[in-house]
């Protein structure tokens, strides 16, 4: 089994400033979080250590899930870290919907270095003390993380050429 995080990078055409501000306002994140083809409303955004920020997403189909962000540490304009969960409506962490042996946690690092007008993030994601099953489902995960993120990075993408 690989215990090994999961890390994709991506280079982004827009200045660090516009990337962080468009990964912590509320009113961004609605426009591109999440998976492809759901829409996100944000219940609640608490950007600092100890702050959350809670959400729903509906799938195409019209199906409601809900999310939560622990935050852990914030350092503008580099840096955030939090637990990431899938939760109810009212904010209470949740097993996934989708396979009870997920994580109940990830602890994801997102890190923005400037590379002169564009922006390098970096996504850290692991399971954040998980048992020996949660581990082993989060590593069989790993090409399903990749295009999930992937379309998450293009809908960031499509929406920053909309925001400069």
């Amino acid at each position: 089994m690989n215990t090994s995080p999961f890390i994709l990078t991506r280079t982004l055409n827009a200045p660090r400033e516009l990337v962080w501000k468009v990964w912590t306002d509320p009113n961004h994140l609605a426009q591109w979080w999440g998976p492809k083809g759901f829409r996100v409303d944000v219940a609640k955004l608490d950007l600092r250590p100890g702050g959350t920020f809670h959400y729903g997403m509906h799938a195409p189909s019209g199906a409601p899930m809900w999310g939560l962000f622990q935050y852990r540490e914030v350092t503008p304009p580099e840096r955030l870290v939090f637990l990431n969960s899938f939760s109810n409506e009212n904010g209470d962490v949740t097993r996934a919907p989708f396979n009870g042996d997920w994580p109940l946690h990830m602890l994801s690092t997102i890190t923005f270095a400037a590379r002169g007008n564009t922006t390098e993030v970096t996504v850290q994601w692991e399971p954040f003390e998980a048992s020996a099953a949660e581990w082993a489902t989060f590593d069989e995960g790993r090409a399903s993380m990749s295009g999930g993120w992937s379309g998450t990075f293009e809908q960031l993408e499509a929406y920053l050429e909309k925001t400069k």
